[in-house]
């Protein structure tokens, strides 16, 4: 067995609880990733896990081992990545998360200008709006909408997205133009589910915040589901910019609320704690960075 590979089997199986996890994190079999877990062990004299038919826990020598492994191994894949890469560049596989929405629109765009240049790089996106375990599910980087903060996790900002409350036309001939955020009451509105307070629509006027009530006739769980819903005259959507965009342009939708500006989100991406930043995820970073910088329509 080759030291790296245990340790790597070991840190895996212990992040995730699972060896079944670990497994399908490294690629490997269930069978493989915990017989070279076991040669660790027998290579080192100590127990480092605790197998149970539900879990595997770990023991303190695990524990000890635990605390400095990922460092090791991310410090070792930095060097080795070092001496490739200034040739050939990125290689492997970078495991990312996003929310759908975003993802679909902007995420999977950013990713393949990246990649191109890196042919040997591979991209495993995975889109979701849950706010996904990074250790457990083996993903690198994950894209964040919002404020909230994970203490095992480091965040890097990268900008902010931007709202606006928009409808079809049809729907304002029928049923009148609202000229400040109180009138949202009286119409019918389209809530995203995935904001915190799907009851209340929150804007900023003149450096203050205004809160508004809103009466949903319909709730979904997706920006997109919204603002088509919007286009096709049921409500009033409030939508982040980057997926109007185009409605906009073509006439479909019309702005809102002139001089109440849509309370922006922070977005950000989130890594693992206590690692050494390997070169083709530091460079995705700052990539992304200078990226979301230039977009016109965040």
């Amino acid at each position: 067995m080759d030291l790296i590979d245990g340790l790597r089997a070991f840190v895996a199986t212990a992040e995730t609880g699972s060896f079944t996890a670990a497994a399908d994190r490294l690629g490997l079999s269930n069978r493989l990733t915990s017989k070279y877990v076991a040669e660790l062990e027998e290579r080192l004299g100590t127990r480092l896990l605790q197998r149970t038919t539900r879990r595997v826990g770990i023991t303190p020598a695990g524990e000890t081992l635990l605390a400095r492994a990922p460092a090791l191994l991310g410090e070792m894949e930095a060097m080795l990545q070092s001496v490739t890469e200034d040739s050939r560049g990125f290689s492997g596989t970078l495991r990312i998360s996003a929310p759908v929405t975003f993802g679909e629109v902007y995420v999977a765009g950013l990713l393949a200008r990246f990649a191109a240049p890196h042919p040997e790089l591979t991209i495993d996106l995975r889109l979701s709006d849950a706010y996904v375990d990074l250790a457990a599910e083996g993903v690198d980087l994950a894209f964040r909408v919002g404020d909230t903060a994970i203490p095992s996790l480091k965040r890097r900002r990268l900008g902010q997205i931007g709202s606006l409350a928009v409808a079809a036309p049809a729907y304002l001939e029928e049923h009148g133009t609202p000229e400040a955020p109180q009138d949202l009451a009286g119409h019918q509105c389209i809530a995203d589910t995935n904001r915190a307070d799907q009851a209340r629509w929150v804007f900023r006027h003149e450096g203050q915040e205004v809160v508004a009530p809103i009466a949903s006739r319909f709730l979904v769980n997706s920006a997109r589901a919204a603002r088509d819903m919007a286009e096709a005259g049921r409500g009033i959507a409030y939508c982040p910019r980057f997926i109007l965009t185009e409605a906009l342009e073509a006439g479909r939708l019309v702005p809102l609320l002139p001089g109440y500006e849509g309370l922006p989100h922070p977005l950000h991406v989130a890594y693992l704690e206590g690692r050494a930043l390997p070169p083709k995820l530091r460079a995705l970073i700052d990539f992304a960075v200078k990226d979301i910088h230039q977009a016109a329509d965040l």
